[in-house]
């Protein structure tokens, strides 16, 4: 009896879904909730910690080399051209959650989070972050399965989000607190104006009736907005990844790896958003050479790139655009930079 159950438990470990071993999928979402929880429960049990930029680069390294030694698990399992997929959109869809890091500052500065909880809202938009990008990914998978061109039409949405990212300019200032969308949602539900500690709801009396009801805090809008946020710049990411393979496995691992270093890599980025001006800039050439590779070698089928090709101008790229950011801003000041640091907080 035991033999068969271990026989029917292999073979149901071994059937395959969407393209890959059931037995990989589980392994790989065994790995995430493992990180999980060893952020949550070991590293900041102390839940007034707040993670300065050192710990934030720490982090990031951590998160990132764990990400290529699992492209190196993918090298040995699946062979080098998915390793070199994997690492290139490991380092597309890190690169793009870069601008998403921006938005995310934006949104917690607005809404007055305080550094000590902002860790608590990020680590549970991941945990959405994660059931969202798995369904958008999936739905991706349907379609380019079903139709090829649909990799046609995301060459010409990723050319399109390219060009206006490298014309469009950051103006015009806008207050999340008083925006549409927040108005309609004080509208619709009960907000409180400030933070509650760490508290997601509250419960706190009406001053209309005079019961004690359950309140939002600006934490639970935080999590709404950054998850909104990340839905927004999935459309960007998810069709750059697809241009890259069209894998699903490959797909879901880069991203959710990107995903998962996000976290760590916002308080570093999001203390030094002034000195990666024109990081943009190098984004959106990717976005550029992502685009006009489907064209030239998938739709064209004029050549064919190599995995190798898109990472070495993906990395070159990102590296200028860093480097090249660094450089321009070397000379300011720490008052120019605390200017920039307070402008940013404004911009949506």
């Amino acid at each position: 009896m035991m033999d068969m159950l271990t026989q029917g438990l292999s073979q149901g470990l071994g059937h395959e879904w969407l393209g890959k071993p059931v037995w990989m999928w589980l392994g790989f979402h065994a790995l995430v909730a493992a990180l999980l929880a060893f952020d949550l429960g070991l590293l900041h049990r102390d839940k007034d910690h707040e993670i300065g930029v050192k710990e934030s680069l720490l982090l990031t390294a951590f998160y990132f080399s764990l990400g290529l030694v699992f492209g190196g698990w993918i090298w040995w399992m699946l062979g080098p051209d998915p390793a070199q997929e994997y690492v290139t959109g490991l380092v597309i869809e890190k690169s793009l959650s870069m601008d998403n890091v921006f938005v995310i500052a934006v949104i917690l500065t607005s809404l007055g989070v305080p550094r000590a909880a902002q860790h608590r809202v990020l680590v549970w938009g991941i945990l959405a972050a994660v059931l969202l990008r798995g369904l958008m990914i999936g739905l991706g998978s349907a379609l380019v399965s079903q139709a090829h061109w649909v990799l046609s039409l995301f060459a010409v949405f990723l050319l399109y989000v390219g060009i206006k990212m490298l014309v469009s300019k950051d103006e015009g200032e806008q207050d999340i607190q008083n925006s549409a969308s927040m108005r309609l949602l004080k509208k619709w539900v009960r907000v409180t104006d400030k933070p509650e500690g760490q508290h997601f709801i509250v419960r706190k009396p009406d001053p209309k009736t005079g019961k004690t009801v359950r309140w939002l805090t600006p934490l639970a809008v935080a999590l709404v907005l950054v998850n909104i946020a990340d839905v927004i710049f999935a459309v960007d990411s998810v069709p750059a990844i697809f241009a890259i393979t069209t894998d699903p496995f490959i797909v879901y691992t880069s991203n959710i790896f990107a995903i998962l270093g996000l976290r760590a890599l916002y308080f570093a980025l999001a203390a030094m958003v002034d000195r990666f001006a024109y990081l943009k800039t190098a984004l959106a050439f990717i976005l550029l050479f992502i685009g006009a590779k489907i064209v030239v070698a998938d739709t064209l089928e004029l050549v064919h790139l190599p995995p190798w090709v898109s990472l070495v101008v993906t990395l070159v790229l990102l590296t200028l655009g860093i480097v090249y950011s660094l450089w321009r801003t070397r000379g300011a000041t720490e008052t120019e930079h605390e200017k920039a640091r307070a402008e940013v907080a404004h911009r949506v």
